[in-house]
């Protein structure tokens, strides 16, 4: 064999040995690509969502078992999405969820409900610490569905999470109805005693375009509820108090049989009951010291 012959030969073997290479390489390539593609699918998938919610739900039950009366989440979520898949998300209106409202019925003890408007981040935080008040988040539904964004369209079958009408885009929206529709029964099974956390950072802590101001207080049972506290939580260098034009336009919302009362509250008090758990929560709403804390109260004075 010659020379030449020799180097070919070699040649020839270098070059198969990169062609194989190569060839594993790019079946390796390949592979990856498939399972990267499957997975980035599988997480585009309308069933993720499902699984959030489902996930939620469980959670909530698991930690939460004397809140609520209904405990099948894979039924919760079957009511829930028949509400608005299918549909144009500016035309599901808040009797959509009737039927999931109806059928998750909460057990909430009289005196506990609070409401809110602008002191979202400091009445979770108060709720989450203390178990004497609950708002519509620490419900069942309003824990599932709380920071989600969900909708369909026209004829179709799946749920998107992104693409979705923001909050006032339009009315009848999928999350803001549904939010609606929580609202009005949160406030509709209310008994006794309850209170509202207010901004007093504000000009204006009361707003009529609230879904406090235009929904909860209007589904106040009077029969059922005997007052409303405004907790109207203030900093040193706020300059609003219980005698804010405001609180007007709440008193003349109010059923005339509900009690009005007002309390300014120091910030730093409830952040004290935050975190030091050793304080009763009977506590944790006194009348503040600034501008002497007066309690400002409205009775009823004539009936409906």
């Amino acid at each position: 064999m010659s020379f030449e012959d020799v180097t070919n030969d070699s040649h020839r073997k270098r070059r198969y040995r990169f062609i194989f290479v190569g060839a594993v390489v790019l079946a390796i390539v390949i592979g990856l690509a498939v399972v990267l593609g499957v997975t980035v699918k599988n997480l585009k998938k309308p069933d993720s969502f499902k699984n959030v919610v489902i996930g939620k739900c469980e959670t909530y039950l698991k930690e939460n078992t004397n809140l609520s009366g209904y405990s099948d989440c894979e039924t919760i979520w079957q009511v829930f999405e028949q509400a608005y898949v299918g549909r144009d998300p500016c035309d599901v209106p808040p009797e959509a969820y009737y039927p999931l409202i109806n059928l998750v019925k909460n057990q909430l003890a009289c005196n506990t409900m609070l409401f809110w408007s602008k002191t979202k981040t400091l009445v979770h935080e108060f709720t989450e610490n203390r178990e004497c008040l609950v708002t519509l988040e620490d419900t069942l539904l309003g824990f599932t569905f709380n920071e989600l964004t969900w909708c369909s369209k026209n004829q179709s079958k799946e749920t998107f999470t992104t693409d979705c009408p923001l909050w006032s885009y339009c009315v009848n929206n999928p999350v803001r109805s549904f939010w609606i529709k929580a609202s009005a029964n949160f406030a509709a099974i209310a008994c006794g005693n309850v209170s509202t956390m207010l901004n007093g950072s504000l000009e204006s802590p009361f707003s009529s375009t609230s879904i406090f101001g235009d929904v909860e207080v209007r589904n106040l049972d009077s029969t059922k509820v005997h007052s409303l506290t405004v907790l109207l939580v203030t900093k040193d260098t706020d300059m609003t108090t219980c005698e804010n034009a405001s609180f007007k336009d709440l008193q003349s919302a109010l059923n005339p049989n509900i009690t009005y009362n007002c309390r300014e509250v120091p910030l730093t008090t409830v952040q004290g009951c935050i975190s030091n758990l050793d304080i009763p929560c009977s506590d944790c709403f006194k009348k503040g010291s600034r501008r002497s804390g007066l309690v400002w109260n409205t009775a009823a004075k004539h009936s409906l």
